[in-house]
């Protein structure tokens, strides 16, 4: 690490290439909120990347959260480094720039730690893009005393084994006190002088047995392909490795000052987490069940932020964020006091996740109170109440409509409604079930409103089983069997004649989810996929004008050979209990037991109740995580505050 050497600007070597870039705003840094800090006057030194495009990273919540609760310690310098874009990363190799940070342009080679977060597989060869910009070697194996450790947190972490070449650590779960954890063990190990080196370092970490180190295990396979173990080659080194969890939201009430863009991104929003975790048991979802148990921040903490955060960006949405906003206890309360807070003020108030069936029309009337009324957006997820009770997605069709008519009958005039594609035990009737759905609310939203001016976007994505789901066990469906069902679909719509022209469908083909699949349920040897992906061009994959599915299947096909597995391997097969999964050895807290009864009531079409309010159901989260489920009411409610109204009569 070439901590003790001070670290200089790239930016007269970067400054004349911009002007031959597209956007070369988001290159320029600067923006409000931003931190740079004294390279000397540190003893840590952190890079947070996200391995895509500034517009797509910059609004993340995870690295806006680290960046703040770094840089608030003295002893801590953290900065931030964005995917570049393919016009000016071929200008940075011409010119031999290396991948710079964004608050002081400088090299991230010069960093101890590089953090990334990845909210989704396809960013992975960004990742081998992002390291050999900044003249990193890709495979941690080749790294050097003075290459930064490589570090991958968020969700796609909870499966790191195909990158397992690429990084040198892990993170599973809250981020908020594992990399302050990190921070001060890389701190005292330079403080005694490196002990054992890089390796001295990694076994640290390993040691405390909360962070992952890929180098510090083997994998043996058996001779059908399937993994035979996964164990540690060390004596500092777990057998499992456990997630963390954050106790108590309200004692880490960040993002404070959160950065405002100085170029157009996909949210400008300031964001409050009310609470983290769902109970509800949705079995496709990998963040619902990563993220148990739920934790609630109470209506002053999230006032006190929604109060901080304006003031310091100058923002006028507010976005409450939470895998199911409206299931937030107090979500009334709380949606009214800040109504009466703000009211005749420009300050908008959003839900972006909203549940049918915990959504009414006062929580929507609150949340319009300041704007107008846009469209309203439900996830149903499954076309067929049968669907729907294998996903245990417990939304009746009676519930959608009824919510619909309420929101039509009080002046809404647009509905948003989320399904997927591909789901275990899928028929065509089950998805042609949509089109029969999207039709009935164009007709109930005619009929409560008096007038035919009634829109309903179908929006579909493909289903892909994560780890640690239920539906980890699932075959994932084939590209050719999405796209033949929504042809299907596409056309019973289009051949509504009284509703078809006011339906509108939006969907990708099948073929980017099989990617996400193999990289989401990959083992060790889907590395070389992802790097032979890379060095023929891959990057961007999650932008449809970037991404090849045919460079994919070809190199899937030729690096996979040698080990005796193929793509649907990967993807479309079925596992059945006794497989060891590339993941077993990675605690996510959830008990594999209950994961496959869960799959099992899947099949059988059995729903469960959400623990929130009922008795435990024995995931394992709360007792093995020392943790519980947090959740109000509180009785508290909001401080008063004089806020500045807009003039109305100007």
């Amino acid at each position: 690490m070439t901590a003790t050497m001070p670290s200089h600007s790239l930016f007269p070597r970067l400054e004349p290439l911009l002007a031959q870039v597209s956007k070369p705003i988001q290159y320029v840094g600067g923006e409000l909120n931003s931190v740079v800090k004294d390279w000397d006057a540190v003893d840590v030194r952190w890079c947070l990347g996200y391995p895509d495009a500034y517009e797509v990273g910059q609004p993340n919540q995870g690295v806006a959260i680290l960046y703040e609760i770094l840089n608030e310690r003295d002893w801590i310098l953290a900065e931030r480094t964005y995917a570049v874009w393919p016009d000016l990363e071929q200008l940075l190799r011409e010119h031999d720039v290396p991948q710079f940070t964004l608050d002081a342009h400088r090299p991230v080679g010069d960093f101890d730690l590089l953090g990334l977060s990845f909210s989704t597989e396809l960013g992975y060869t960004n990742l081998l893009n992002i390291l050999d910009l900044s003249g990193i070697p890709i495979h941690a194996t080749d790294r050097g005393e003075d290459d930064p450790v490589v570090v991958a947190g968020g969700h796609a972490a909870f499966n790191p084994e195909p990158i397992a070449d690429f990084i040198d650590v892990a993170v599973l779960g809250d981020g908020e006190e594992a990399t302050l954890l990190i921070s001060e063990i890389v701190r005292e190990w330079k403080l005694e002088g490196r002990p054992g080196g890089r390796e001295g370092l990694l076994e640290r970490l390993a040691a405390t047995g909360a962070f992952y180190v890929p180098a510090f295990y083997d994998v043996d396979y058996l001779d059908d392909g399937r993994i035979q173990r996964v164990a540690p080659n060390r004596a500092a080194a777990p057998f499992q490795v456990r997630k963390h969890t954050l106790l108590d939201l309200d004692q880490w009430p960040y993002p404070k000052k959160p950065i405002v863009p100085l170029a157009e991104t996909v949210h400008e929003r300031y964001s409050v987490e009310i609470f983290r975790g769902c109970t509800r048991g949705c079995r496709f979802c990998q963040a619902g069940m990563i993220t148990r148990p739920v934790r609630e921040r109470n209506i002053q903490t999230i006032g006190q932020m929604v109060a901080g955060g304006l003031e310091a960006t100058g923002l006028e949405e507010i976005g409450l964020l939470s895998l199911s906003s409206a299931d937030h206890s107090e979500i009334a309360e709380v949606t009214k006091q800040l109504a009466d807070r703000y009211e005749g003020t420009n300050v908008s108030l959003s839900l972006p996740s909203t549940r049918v069936d915990a959504f009414n029309i006062d929580l929507a009337n609150e949340l319009s109170r300041n704007g107008r009324r846009s469209g309203l957006t439900f996830a149903p997820e499954g076309g067929s109440e049968r669907m729907r009770k294998v996903i245990n997605k417990m939304v009746t069709e009676d519930d959608l409509i009824n919510t619909v008519a309420a929101a039509f009958s009080s002046g809404w005039r647009q509905v948003k409604l989320y399904f997927m594609c591909g789901l275990p035990t899928e028929t065509d009737e089950d998805v042609l079930a949509i089109a029969d759905l999207a039709a009935r609310v164009i007709e109930t939203g005619r009929a409560a409103s008096g007038t035919r001016d009634i829109r309903c976007t179908v929006s579909i994505g493909g289903f892909v089983p994560k780890p640690h789901t239920p539906f980890q066990w699932a075959a994932q469906a084939s590209a050719e069997t999405i796209d033949h069902r929504l042809q299907l679909l596409r056309d019973t719509i289009r051949q509504n004649r009284n509703y078809g022209k006011a339906i509108g469908l939006r969907y990708h083909d099948g073929k980017p989810g099989i990617v996400e699949g193999l990289l989401s349920r990959g083992d060790r040897r889907v590395g070389r996929v992802i790097e032979r992906v890379w060095r023929e061009g891959g990057k961007f994959d999650g932008w449809s004008e970037h991404f090849s599915y045919e460079r994919w299947v070809t190199c899937a096909e030729e690096e996979l050979a040698r080990f005796g597995v193929d793509l649907d391997w990967y993807t479309t097969r079925e596992r059945d209990y006794e497989e060891v999964l590339p993941w077993d050895h990675l605690d996510a807290g959830l008990d594999r037991d209950w994961l496959w009864e869960d799959w099992q009531d899947a099949l059988d079409e059995r729903e469960v109740e959400d623990c929130r309010w009922t008795p435990c159901f024995d995931c394992g989260v709360c007792p093995q995580m020392g943790t519980d489920i947090q959740i109000g009411p509180t009785g508290q409610t909001l401080i008063p505050l004089s806020v500045v109204k807009r003039d109305l009569s100007a």
